[in-house]
């Protein structure tokens, strides 16, 4: 498979999720707030390695998005929300990051991003019209 960095492909969202794994195993889950260290790349990049050594294409995608699925959460809305909503907006994100377009040498755009994770939480809520009051019908009679 060969792609260009202004597109980097779609990959599934059990693939992305090795890389959180990898980090949560190794006690760093909190990336996402912090943003990414050396060891934590390092971390990252020996899973990926080992999970997809037969496959350094999909390797190298999983590894882009999920730099730049961080990087989106330094913009303070998505910071926000994740300091709201806790670690139930993640399952969401890596979703999200694993599919939405992404340009490698811009990253995700952090407004599309938010509304794509806005639209992910809010789908299974169901929206509840206000109760109508029944009149008696002698109030109607007598006005």
């Amino acid at each position: 498979m060969k792609w260009d960095l202004t597109d980097v492909p779609a990959i599934a969202a059990n693939d992305l999720a090795v890389a959180m794994r990898a980090l949560i195993n190794e006690g760093r889950g909190m990336v996402l707030l912090r943003g990414l260290q050396d060891d934590d790349l390092n971390t990252v990049h020996a899973e990926l390695q080992r999970r997809f050594h037969g496959d350094p294409q999909t390797a190298l995608a999983v590894f882009v998005r999920f730099r730049h699925l961080v990087e989106v959460f330094s913009a303070r809305r998505l910071k926000d929300m994740m300091l709201d909503r806790g670690y139930g907006l993640i399952a969401p994100a890596i979703a999200i990051a694993a599919s939405l377009r992404l340009n490698a040498n811009r990253g995700f755009n952090p407004q599309s991003f938010l509304v794509s994770l806005q639209e992910a939480l809010t789908a299974n809520v169901v929206a509840i019209a206000p109760r109508e009051e029944k009149v008696p019908e002698s109030e109607l009679m007598a006005a």
